[in-house]
C-alpha cells in the first residue's frame, strides 16, 4: 500500500488560517499521510522565533522584521481584529475549551514529523535568516514544493 501525501501551502499570516492549516496537517499525519506545509510570504511568520535575534541585515530587511509578527502567537486574526482584542478573545475561548494553541499545534506537527518548509525566495525578499526561524525547518523553493504536491493526494492553499 502506497503512502498518501498531503501538501499545504500556508500563504496567510492570520492566526485562524494558520491554525486551520496545522489542524488539517496534524489530522492527516494521524491518518498516516506524509505531510508537507510550505510556508510562503506571510505564512512564514508562524515559523519565526518569538525571541528577537541580532542578525546582520540591511535597513529594508530590518523594517520588514519590525513590521511582521514574531512567532505564531503574535499573528492577528483574519476577521474581528478589534485593535488586538479579537486575538485575546479567541485565545480565551480556546483555553476555556482546552483547544491547542497554534504554538502547540506546530510542536505537535514537529513531533509527527510533518515537513515544515520555508520558502527561500520569500525569505530573501523579506530579509529573513534561517536562525530567525524555528529549529527543524527545511528551506526550499517552489520546485521542491511542486515535487511534493505532484505526488499529493490532498493539496491545499491556505
Amino acid at each position: 500500500m502506497s503512502t498518501k501525501k498531503t501538501t499545504i501551502v500556508l500563504f496567510s499570516g492570520d492566526y485562524d488560517k494558520a491554525m486551520a492549516a496545522y489542524i488539517i496537517a496534524n489530522g492527516a499525519a494521524a491518518y498516516d499521510h506524509e505531510v508537507t506545509i510550505f510556508h510562503t510570504f506571510w505564512g512564514i511568520n508562524a515559523l519565526r522565533k518569538q525571541d528577537g535575534l541580532q542578525v546582520e541585515k540591511g535597513i529594508l530587511e530590518k523594517m520588514f522584521g519590525w513590521m511582521m509578527p514574531r512567532g505564531a502567537e503574535k499573528l492577528g486574526l483574519s476577521k474581528m481584529q478589534m485593535a488586538g482584542f479579537g486575538p485575546q478573545m479567541i485565545k480565551h475561548v480556546m483555553k476555556k475549551h482546552n483547544a491547542l494553541t497554534l504554538t502547540q499545534l506546530i510542536e505537535l506537527a514537529q513531533e509527527q514529523d510533518i515537513k515544515l518548509v520555508s520558502c527561500t525566495m520569500t525569505m530573501d525578499l523579506l530579509g529573513l535568516k534561517p536562525e530567525e526561524l524555528l529549529d527543524d525547518v527545511q528551506y526550499a523553493g517552489v520546485a521542491a514544493y511542486l515535487g511534493d504536491a505532484e505526488q499529493g493526494n490532498v493539496n491545499l492553499f491556505i
